[in-house]
């Protein structure tokens, strides 16, 4: 995971140079410092992204696996009502 070093001698410092008390330049670096923690935590590196899309391609896979077979199932289904179909029109129209 990458870090982002942070000096907060030196925020404290620029805030006590800005007019802060020494407890509220502690206290807002500590504050500073505990969010940019929390942000950098939850950022996602390029191999969570590769991870995440290789597991999407291998369930996209899975699904067009299926959804062929079901359309192969369907295409034959098809083709039996429809000889059925025929068959019947053939006996109704052309054998006496």
């Amino acid at each position: 995971m990458a870090t982002i070093t942070f000096d907060t001698l030196k925020f404290v410092k620029r805030l006590k140079g800005a007019g802060f008390d020494e407890p509220q330049a502690e206290a807002i670096s500590e504050a500073f410092k505990e969010m940019q923690e929390i942000s950098i935590s939850e950022l996602v590196t390029k191999q969570d992204l590769r991870v995440e899309i290789q597991s999407l391609h291998n369930e996209v896979r899975e699904v067009e696996l299926k959804l062929t077979a079901e359309i192969n199932l369907l295409k034959w289904m098809m083709g039996f009502v429809l000889a059925g179909i025929v068959s019947l029109v053939l006996k109704a129209f052309f054998l006496h």
